[in-house]
């Protein structure tokens, strides 16, 4: 008997992988905390530092993100919204600071009928074809 798994909803990653360059000293020196315990890892230090900027300059980006008026978080978009969009005649104007999901289901053509601009700061999923027809579109 074979016990066939199926994925019922696609799980999205809640990181993103960048690649950083340091100099020798400054890599030295967090490995030197690491050693000492006060991160677990490079990635630890990497993360903490990250979010103790992101903290510091708290109240700028809450003025920035309330004059974009951008979306905070994860924000999806399915055929059936874009849908409604379509049939109401709207042209989505979408800004997301963190991630805007386009579903897998939605067509290259309904993206490029329905989303007149697209701006997001982070991560952006979509299939390669929904991409590709959004491109002059991408901020």
């Amino acid at each position: 008997m074979t016990n066939k798994v199926q994925e019922l909803r696609p799980r999205h990653a809640e990181s993103e992988k960048i690649t950083i360059n340091l100099g020798y000293v400054d890599l030295g020196q967090v490995d030197l905390l690491v050693r000492e315990g006060f991160y677990s890892n490079r990635t630890d230090f990497i993360r903490t530092a990250i979010r103790n900027q992101i903290d510091r300059h708290d109240e700028a980006l809450k003025k920035s993100l309330a004059r974009h008026q951008m979306d905070l978080g994860l924000r999806r978009y399915s055929r059936a919204d874009l849908e409604a969009a379509q049939k109401a005649g709207e042209m989505l104007h979408i800004q997301v600071l963190g991630m805007a999901v386009i579903a897998e289901d939605v067509s290259a053509e309904l993206a490029r009928s329905t989303i007149a601009s697209l701006q997001v700061l982070g991560a952006l999923q979509a299939g390669p074809a929904v991409k590709a027809a959004l491109a002059d579109r991408i901020l």
